[in-house]
């Protein structure tokens, strides 16, 4: 944190509103660099956004200049909201959208030839279509059945076959540029985020395994330090369901897109499989177990005790190599080189080190069988996370 960050924190203690708008403003800072800087998720973003704006407007030029029609609002309107994050979903979303805007026009010029009355027909038409805009097959377009109704009867027009096929064909117009726009304008590609929260929650399990490690070497640790580890493997647990929510995103992306356009993005064209989610998830659920059974074994009411003595130390360092192979897993999933025999000296200094823990053991179980116990869990545990983490199978 630099001295400026220091002093404007202390400033505005105290003035949570002032605080707020402050935070909010450096976190807009952030993402405009971010989005400068280089491709991500902020960039994404940008390129999202003004795609829209340009089906939008593109919408309009057709509709309002071309074609010159006086109400030409339904085409640019639907093509903004169908540049979706995806090209499949914006698909999807444009017959779901239709299908809505079709229901709220004929329900709003049935009820205005049975009124005659701007104000009865919406009494009359909206809240059978706010019912309707809850059938699941809408999806979340189910809001435009209503919200077209109130569009057609505040144009004024007389009710006429006409005039509802004029605004569907309208909303038909801006869905086909809309989708249009979002399948052959820099298609949106999510393959990126898979690679990026893989390698951010390898990094992560080694910062929580480095933590670990480092408090195990201090003379006290209580409670409340294993609380803090507890939170911190909570975190990874959040990362993992990042990771599970960017790979269905990726998956639906690479949907009715092509190869050509894709490589026109210049997006990534491959993730890594499948299996390095489920082996990073195992290495969450590992490093959970790991600091519940510290956590456990912290805790002065419960019969499980904590090693102490050389072989916790030993169990530290043990950690804090695991943790290592973990920021060097994170460096491969980036594509960062790593050195062969460095690997080759850590899987030995852990060969060691394990051994001499396997002693340790022996010796703890002349102690009481708590000790034995904790300290059988917590080398089973580090076992599972050198089998994840290395990528090489180890000999015995």
């Amino acid at each position: 944190m630099t001295a400026v960050t220091r002093s404007v924190r202390e400033a505005l203690r105290g003035r949570r509103p002032v605080a707020a708008v402050w935070w909010e403003a450096c976190a807009v800072g952030r993402a405009v660099r971010a989005a400068w800087q280089g491709p991500g998720r902020e960039r994404d973003l940008v390129v999202q956004s003004l795609k829209a704006a340009g089906a939008a407007l593109i919408a309009w030029a057709v509709a309002g200049v071309w074609l010159d029609d006086p109400m030409a609002l339904m085409a640019p309107w639907v093509a903004l909201v169908l540049v979706q994050a995806t090209v499949y979903s914006s698909v999807q979303q444009a017959g779901q959208q239709f299908a809505a805007i079709c229901a709220g026009a004929l329900a709003a010029s049935a009820a205005q030839a049975i009124t005659e009355d701007n104000t009865g027909a919406l009494v009359l038409c909206l809240p059978v279509l706010m019912l309707i805009a809850n059938w699941s097959r809408f999806g979340r377009q189910g809001i435009y059945a209503a919200t077209t109704a109130v569009f057609v009867l505040a144009s004024g027009t007389a009710v006429s076959a006409s005039a509802v096929g004029h605004r569907v064909g309208q909303a038909a117009l801006g869905a086909v540029i809309g989708v249009a726009v979002n399948a052959f304008v820099l298609p949106p590609i999510h393959l990126r985020d898979v690679r990026e929260n893989l390698a951010a929650l390898a990094r992560e399990a080694g910062d929580v395994l480095h933590s670990v490690a480092a408090d195990l070497r201090e003379t006290e640790w209580d409670a409340q330090t294993a609380a803090a580890w507890s939170n911190d493997a909570a975190r990874l647990r959040r990362r993992l369901d990042a990771l599970y929510s960017a790979r269905s995103w990726s998956r639906e992306s690479l949907r009715l897109t092509s190869g050509p356009l894709r490589r026109l993005h210049r997006a990534p064209t491959a993730v890594p499989p499948e299996d390095e989610d489920q082996r990073f998830g195992r290495v969450t659920d590992t490093v959970t177990a790991l600091t519940r059974t510290l956590a456990v074994a912290a805790d002065e009411h419960r019969t499980p005790a904590p090693p102490e003595g050389p072989v916790l130390d030993l169990y530290a360092r043990l950690l804090q190599l695991i943790g290592d192979a973990c920021h060097a897993e994170a460096g491969r999933l980036l594509g960062e080189a790593v050195g062969d025999g460095r690997e080759e000296a850590t899987e030995a200094t852990m060969e060691e080190l394990h051994r001499r823990l396997q002693d340790g053991l022996r010796e703890h179980a002349g102690q009481g069988a708590a000790r034995t116990a904790v300290l059988g869990t917590l080398l089973l545990q580090a076992e599972n996370l050198w089998a994840e983490i290395v990528p090489e199978p180890r000999t015995r």
